[in-house]
C-alpha cells in the first residue's frame, strides 16, 4: 500500500484505498470490526485479525488525513477519519479533531483593543452586531434562512422542524464569517434587553428548548453516533479544555479565537448549548445529569465543559473587551472560588497525560511551518496503539 507523509484529505485517501484492492479489502474489514458487535461476526481469532488490520491501516493514505469543516460530503470525509482514528485514553477514546489545522486568528473586522467599560455601555454591540449582518450579502440571507427554518411550524403539533433549523444553523456558523458570527453571538452586555436579544440569535425555542430537559446523555449519545457532531465536539473538548489557576487564560491551548470557533461549530447539533437567561452570560445545553445512574460521573463531565468552564468563559469576555485574539491574555480577575472550584472539576493530571499522548501518536511533525517531515511512527508504538484501540472496541468507549 501506498504511504503518504503528508496530511490530507481523507475523501482523496478513501478513494485512493478503495482503488487498492488490499487496502480496500482490510478497510472493509475494519468497518466490520467498529460496528457494534462486529468483531464477534469474524468469529475465531476475531481479535488478532482487527489487531492486523488496523496496524496495515495505520501506515496507509488513511492514517493522518484530514477533513475541512463544512466541506462537501463532509459526512462521508467524517466517516473515512473516525474509521480509523479510535484510540483508547485513561479508560475511553481521545476526542481528536479531524480538522484540517487553520490559522485562526488576524484582525479583519475585529476590534483588537480593549475598549473601556464605559464605552460598551454607550453602544449596544449585540444590536449593532445584527445591523452589520444585514448589509452583508451573504450573512443576511443566510441569517434570514436559518430563521425561517427555525420558526416555522413543523408537521403535526411540533413547534418547529428542529432537524432543519439546526442544519440552517450549522450553514450559517460554517459560511458566514466570525466578524460577524461572533459579534452576534459574544456580544458584550450590561442590560436584560441586550442580553435577551444576545439569547434569541439561534432561535432558541426551536434550536434549544424542549417541553422537559432531558438527561444530558441522551444528546450526548446521539452526537456520539454522528460523525458530523462527534467531529465537532472533540474539537471543542480540545480547543475549549480548561486548564489550572496559573494559566493566563484558563486554556489549555491558550487560544481563545480557536474556543470561541469550536463553540459555534457545536451550535446546530443535538448538543447545542445557549445562555440560560438574560440576566447572566452563563451557557449550557438543555440537559440536565439528574438519574444518570452508574454514568453519573460522566454526565457531569460532559455538563462541566459548558456550566463551570473558566476557559469558555473567558475566552466569550475577553471577546467583549476586544482582547480574544491575544495568544496569551490574563484573565481580568484574580483567582477566585470560581476559579478554584474549575480546578477542582479539571483532572489535570489526565489532561496532560491527553496532549502528550496526542502528540506522540501525529503521524508527522511540523517543522518551522514548512511543512510535513514524514511519517514517525514506529512498528512498537503502532502496536501499542492497536492495543489500545482493541480495548477501546471492547469496552464499547468509541468516541
Amino acid at each position: 500500500m501506498t504511504i503518504l507523509s503528508s496530511a490530507h484529505d481523507c475523501l482523496q485517501a478513501g478513494e485512493a484505498c478503495t482503488n487498492d484492492p488490499s487496502c480496500s479489502s482490510k478497510f472493509r474489514t475494519l468497518r466490520q470490526c467498529i460496528a457494534g458487535n462486529g468483531a464477534n461476526k469474524l468469529g475465531p481469532g476475531a481479535k488478532s485479525q482487527c489487531r492486523n488490520t488496523l496496524t496495515t491501516l495505520l501506515s496507509s493514505q488513511l492514517y493522518g488525513c484530514k477533513c475541512k469543516r463544512g466541506m462537501k460530503k463532509e459526512k462521508h470525509c467524517l466517516s473515512v477519519y473516525w474509521s480509523i482514528h479510535h484510540t483508547l485514553m485513561e479508560g475511553q477514546c481521545a476526542p481528536r479533531p479531524p480538522w484540517r489545522v487553520l490559522m485562526v486568528g488576524g484582525n479583519r473586522g475585529y476590534r483588537t483593543s480593549g475598549g473601556s467599560e464605559n464605552e460598551v455601555t454607550q453602544v449596544n454591540r449585540c444590536l449593532d452586531a445584527a445591523k452589520a449582518c444585514n448589509v452583508d450579502a451573504l450573512c443576511q440571507r443566510l441569517r434570514t434562512e436559518y430563521v425561517s427554518s427555525c420558526i416555522r411550524r413543523g408537521p403535526r403539533a411540533d413547534p418547529c422542524n428542529r432537524s432543519k433549523c439546526h442544519k440552517a444553523l450549522r450553514k450559517f456558523f460554517d459560511r458566514v464569517p466570525p466578524e460577524y458570527t461572533h459579534e452576534l453571538l459574544f456580544c458584550p452586555c450590561v442590560d436584560t434587553a441586550c442580553a435577551e436579544r444576545r439569547r434569541q440569535t439561534i432561535v432558541p425555542t426551536c434550536s434549544y428548548e424542549a417541553k422537559e430537559k432531558p438527561n444530558c446523555l441522551a444528546p450526548l449519545d446521539a452526537c456520539r453516533g454522528n460523525y458530523v457532531c462527534r467531529s465537532r465536539y472533540a474539537e471543542f473538548q480540545v480547543n475549549c479544555q480548561p486548564s489550572g489557576l496559573l494559566s493566563g487564560t484558563g486554556c489549555q491551548k491558550e487560544n481563545y479565537a480557536a474556543c470561541l470557533l469550536a463553540y459555534t461549530g457545536i451550535i446546530g447539533s443535538t448538543i447545542t448549548p445557549n445562555y440560560i437567561d438574560n440576566s447572566t452570560a452563563n451557557i449550557a445545553p438543555w440537559c440536565t445529569c439528574n438519574a444518570s445512574g452508574n454514568r453519573q460521573e460522566e454526565c457531569e463531565r460532559f455538563l462541566h465543559l459548558f456550566v463551570d468552564n473558566l476557559c469558555l468563559q473567558n475566552a466569550i469576555q475577553a471577546f467583549g473587551n476586544g482582547t480574544y485574539l491575544s495568544a496569551a491574555t490574563s484573565p481580568s480577575t484574580s483567582p477566585t472560588t470560581q476559579m478554584r472550584k474549575q480546578e477542582r472539576n479539571t483532572d489535570k493530571v489526565a489532561a496532560t497525560h491527553q496532549e502528550n499522548i496526542l502528540e506522540q501518536l501525529e503521524p508527522t511533525k511540523v517543522g518551522q511551518g514548512l511543512g510535513a517531515v514524514g511519517a514517525t511512527m514506529g512498528p512498537t508504538h503502532r502496536i501499542a496503539l492497536v492495543a489500545q484501540w482493541l480495548e477501546c472496541c471492547t469496552a464499547g468507549h468509541f468516541y
